[in-house]
């Protein structure tokens, strides 16, 4: 696995993390948590691997930390979630029960959702900070349209960490918020590194080309991956699987190293072709 830095710490974190939406959102079901558990004992094997998750993500919350404390793996993995709610108390409330849900006393990193009320809660999660309870704060969305206002915040350089959508048909973000992400040392999280599936349904029956698969990869998600992993800019990526094969394919991709420029523009014009 290939780790990156978290600009502001040097703290390093695999490239490849998990995201929890709808996947994790599975309740009480023993049947449909035992694939979860084993994506957890897949994945904790490169230590410090992010998963996100969400309150507004049903019982995913409340799954990672139970799967997560029966496999008493916490220490191998870095926890983050978000804030999505207004007013100060409504916001602590929905953070705290985040920390009961996921099992937590610290948590690696709370994003402010949306920029939902983003300026109240910045101030909370400063003070949490300063007190040990949360090491780094975030902020996300996931619009084009909103990519504007998100840089002007990320301009004010209280944050640690943005994440949001890239992919090879979503590449708005390589236009200034990522050379700004880089700009301010702000590591970067990409979710939906394949457009929500809609990757997979443009190359639908078409096989790898020869030179791909020549260069080690040896699916479509692989190749998605390695192009996302290409930008400089971008710190970690969260794949959501409910299916352990998906996630050992996502890891395997970078069993070799990140493409370069040259395969980067070629992996473009290939996938304008079909």
């Amino acid at each position: 696995m290939i780790f990156r830095p978290i600009p502001k710490t040097n703290e390093l974190i695999p490239v490849v993390g998990l995201g929890t939406y709808k996947n994790f959102d599975v309740g009480a079901h023993t049947p449909s948590r035992e694939p979860l558990k084993e994506i957890l004992k897949i994945i904790h094997q490169h230590n410090n691997a992010m998963i996100d998750s969400s309150p507004m993500y049903g019982s995913s919350e409340g799954v990672v930390g139970d799967l997560v404390s029966d496999l008493k793996l916490r220490k191998s993995f870095f926890f983050a979630t978000k804030i999505w709610i207004q007013g100060k108390e409504q916001g602590i409330a929905q953070m705290e029960q985040s920390f009961q849900r996921m099992k937590t006393d610290v948590m690696d990193l709370i994003q402010i959702h949306n920029l939902v009320d983003w300026q109240t809660h910045t101030q909370t999660l400063q003070g949490w900070k300063e007190k040990g309870r949360v090491r780094y704060l975030g902020i996300t969305h996931y619009q084009k349209d909103a990519y504007s206002q998100l840089e002007n915040v990320l301009k004010t350089k209280q944050f640690d960490f943005i994440q949001l959508n890239y992919s090879m048909i979503e590449r708005e973000a390589e236009e200034r918020l990522l050379p700004l992400a880089q700009e301010l040392g702000v590591a970067v999280i990409v979710n939906r590194p394949f457009a929500q599936s809609a990757l997979f349904s443009k190359v639908r029956g078409q096989s790898l080309p020869d030179w791909a698969s020549a260069g080690g990869l040896h699916s479509w998600a692989q190749f998605f991956l390695q192009f996302i992993a290409s930008h400089p800019a971008v710190t970690c990526m969260i794949p959501a699987t409910q299916h352990p094969h998906h996630l050992q394919d996502n890891l395997d991709t970078f069993k070799h190293p990140v493409i370069d420029h040259r395969i980067r523009l070629q992996m473009i014009d290939c996938l304008k072709s079909l």
